[in-house]
């Protein structure tokens, strides 16, 4: 009986072992719009340190010029029933590696293209991770005790999508994300959402006008956001792209152009990177 039980221990622990070193192609291709597996083992997806509510590994991927000059944070699936922004995230990794130029040479890119993958991969998929919390209401915006239960309340009813949580950065992935933009100091944050067909803008400097079809229609800011911690609060520039539709992506051509129109808009008004000083020695 003893033998038994230990084969068995081993057994269940190979298998939770290999079910964590899986990559998450897999998933991705079975669960997003416009993504196949080719795409996405193309992506060469890196497992980070960070786990979702249930346990699920947050994948991330660095596209590193060696003279780079700027640092660009791409998030996706902030939301986890928008899945087209996922899934824009891979496409524009393979674009971050494809495209030539001094706009894409001077950029060191991090993606992180699913941060909610437990809200992700649900059945159906939700907005909210697994602990019922809208992480784009989970930053830690100035006077967030105060004024993200009173919007929750007062402007949503209390709509269980869009609960903030108890405390700010209470969940594990809006924990981690907050954690990375302090390691990574990003110039600037993009962040991939669905469906109003909109662009949104926070923080300093012009914002773009446009990206690809998306048009500028700076919607405000809530309390708890990635766009005003980051944007109002942090000062760092915070593009937000509402895809037209949680389902579906645009047109591959649209997302090139999208991508193109984002990197002319960087380089032009998205100031580079202080150079880190080397420790003196004494």
């Amino acid at each position: 009986m003893r033998t038994f039980c230990s084969a068995g221990l081993i057994a269940l622990l190979l298998t939770v072992t290999h079910a964590q070193a899986a990559g998450p192609c897999d998933e991705f291709a079975r669960k997003l719009p416009n993504v196949k597996r080719s795409l996405c083992e193309a992506a060469l997806l890196e497992p980070t340190t960070a786990r979702s509510v249930k346990g699920q590994t947050i994948w991330m991927r660095d596209v590193k010029p060696a003279d780079a000059q700027q640092r660009v944070l791409v998030v996706g699936a902030i939301h986890g029933d928008e899945l087209s922004s996922a899934s824009v995230a891979l496409h524009w990794i393979h674009l971050a590696e494809q495209t030539t130029g001094p706009w894409s040479q001077a950029i060191h890119w991090r993606f992180i293209p699913a941060l909610n993958p437990d809200g992700l991969l649900a059945t159906p998929p939700r907005r909210v991770n697994a602990s019922g919390v809208d992480l784009n209401r989970n930053f830690p915006t100035p006077h967030w005790d105060r004024d993200a239960k009173l919007y929750w309340e007062k402007r949503t009813g209390k709509d269980p999508r869009r609960w903030p949580g108890h405390k700010p950065l209470s969940e594990p992935e809006s924990k981690f994300l907050h954690e990375e933009m302090q390691r990574f100091k990003p110039n600037l944050i993009v962040s991939i959402h669905a469906p109003y067909g909109v662009l949104d803008f926070d923080g300093p400097s012009v914002p773009p006008s446009r990206l690809g079809r998306l048009y500028l229609d700076q919607v405000g800011i809530f309390p708890g956001s990635l766009g005003n911690y980051g944007g109002v609060h942090k000062g760092v520039p915070v593009v937000t792209i509402e895809l037209p539709n949680s389902m579906r992506t645009p047109l591959d051509a649209e997302m090139r152009q999208m991508w193109l129109d984002l990197l002319r808009w960087t380089s032009e008004r998205v100031g580079p990177s202080v150079p880190e000083r080397s420790p003196r020695v004494p």
